[in-house]
């Protein structure tokens, strides 16, 4: 049996476990009722508090991996690709993302040139598209050079992918222009409107059989008015 002195010091550690138990503060519940303990180790209620207090502290622990999780490994993400078409087109940097390719600087090593390499995404795309990529940029490629058309170098598929290789554009893109422009309103080349230099292009890819009269407009918005495919001069680059 403690002491009167002991047992007053037993009730001001149960009060304070009182109190940390209304807080749900389980660690110092347990701290007070192991001191309760190593003074009366038969008391009940410190042997009831301790109690309570492992409870709770071993359901609000962290729960160890299972053994499923342990041996599913996390997927890893996806390098960027380093080469492309077995080695002839070495990426140097990606350049952008739209909502059919991405697009990468890459260097033609069989020519010794920068190049636009566009990596076509296939998510949804069936074959009769593919087809209808293909058929496009042949009639781009048909074109041959032109001032304010951008040249198709190459066609292929990487991995399934198809892909397009074009010169590259300088004079940064388009939508960049725009949106510094003041009321995004550029001066391109000191003109406020950009259909005096898109119409030779349009012109230009008509007589070659490239466009027909109801996508003119669709042609000279992807030759001429997206991001890094229209002339250098387009853009004063």
């Amino acid at each position: 049996m403690a002491s009167d002195r002991l047992q007053r010091q037993i009730e001001r550690l149960l009060d304070e476990a009182d109190l940390a138990i209304t807080g749900e503060d389980w660690s110092t519940v347990s701290s007070r009722a192991r001191s309760v303990l190593a003074i009366d180790p038969e008391n009940a209620d410190g042997l009831a508090y301790l109690a309570t207090a492992d409870r709770a502290l071993g359901a609000s622990a962290p729960q160890p991996p299972t053994q499923s999780a342990l041996s599913t490994p996390m997927a890893a993400p996806t390098p960027d690709p380093t080469t492309f078409a077995n080695g002839r087109y070495q990426v140097k940097r990606f350049l952008g993302e739209g909502g059919k390719k991405k697009v990468y600087l890459a260097h033609d090593t069989t020519l010794d040139r920068e190049v636009a390499f566009a990596l076509i995404k296939t998510d949804g795309l069936d074959e009769t598209s593919r087809i209808r990529i293909q058929r496009e940029a042949q009639a781009m490629g048909r074109l041959g050079s032109h001032s304010h058309i951008v040249t198709v170098f190459d066609l292929g598929e990487e991995q399934g992918q198809p892909y397009m290789v074009t010169e590259l554009m300088g004079g940064g893109d388009v939508e960049g222009v725009i949106e510094a422009a003041e009321d995004h309103r550029p001066q391109l080349g000191g003109q406020r409107h950009p259909r005096p230099r898109v119409a030779p292009s349009i012109r230009a890819a008509a007589w070659q059989g490239g466009c027909h009269e109801s996508h003119d407009w669709r042609f000279a918005n992807r030759g001429g008015l997206r991001g890094r495919v229209s002339r250098g001069q387009y853009l004063g680059g």
